[in-house]
This record gives C-alpha cells, structure tokens and sequence, in this order.
C-alpha cells in the first residue's frame, strides 16, 4: 500500500465564510446545480452532516464513474475546515483503497479567500499513479471551486 500526498491552493474573490458556506455546507444542493452534467445528485445516508456522516454522490452520464460513497471525517464551522473520505465507488477503481480531502478555506486580507487542499490517495497493494492521472484530479477540483465561485458571484444573495 502506496500513499501519494498533493497539495494545492485556488485563490477566490469571495470571502472565506461564504465560499465555506456554498462549497462546503450547501454543496450537496449547489454542486449539482452548477455542474448538472457531472453530479446528479449527492444523498446523506447517514448522519446529520456531522463527522462519521455517509453521503452518497451520484454522477452525470457524461462521467467515467458512476457513484462514490463518502465520509464525513471533521468540520469545523469556525475555522472553515472540512475534511471527508471516499470509501466506496467506481471511482476508486483497483487502484485506490481510499481517497481523503482536507480543506481549509483562508481569510485574505483583501476579503477574499484561498482554498487549500490536500487529497490523499491511499493506494491498493503496490499500484502505482501517473502524474498525468494527479493533475486531472487536480483540475477537476480546481474547477468545481470555481464554478461554485461563479454562482456566488452570480447570484450574490445566495
């Protein structure tokens, strides 16, 4: 079992308490408002939104995969911290035992924020990743930060 670690940070124009808000608390209705083509919808199974919650997100017919299953690890409204799971899905494929996210979104002095990111892909046996298969994970997550940012700054009482 192999553990690749990546860090990334997105800037946003959007301040760290609404960003948390939209992309964390209200993604599960948000994301697949904004990306209707790649997420159809995500169900909480489980739980009240709170760590050990199991959610369940569903994708678009467009996408490789089919479903994920994952689990709420800690949130921390306060402090803007959100880390969950992947435990279960296609999505995982043979190479993965697990994918986990922790994010953090910062305060910037100008009102703004930054996303800061770091995905943990534990890897099944000795299974190996491309730096090609990182950097579209990394895309798309970029991508989903910025859609989000797009909505709210689209829709500014949201």
């Amino acid at each position: 079992m192999g553990v690749i670690t990546y860090d990334m940070e997105i800037p946003s124009t959007i301040s760290a308490a609404k960003m948390f808000k939209a992309f964390i608390l209200d993604a599960d209705t948000i994301i697949p408002k904004v990306l209707p083509h790649a997420i159809t919808s995500v169900e909480t199974l489980e739980g009240d939104g709170g760590a050990g919650t199991i959610k369940l997100t569903k994708f678009g017919e467009g996408s490789v995969h089919k479903f994920v299953k994952q689990r709420v690890d800690a949130i921390d409204k306060e402090n803007f911290t959100y880390s969950y799971t992947i435990i279960e899905g296609d999505a995982l494929t043979d190479v993965f035992e697990s994918i986990s996210y922790h994010i953090k979104i910062v305060p910037t002095p100008d009102g703004g924020s930054i996303c800061k990111n770091r995905s943990i892909y534990t890897t099944k046996g000795d299974a190996q990743v491309s730096e090609e298969e990182i950097k579209t994970g990394k895309e798309k997550a970029s991508g989903i930060f910025k859609k989000v940012e797009a909505y709210l700054l689209a829709n500014p009482d949201a």
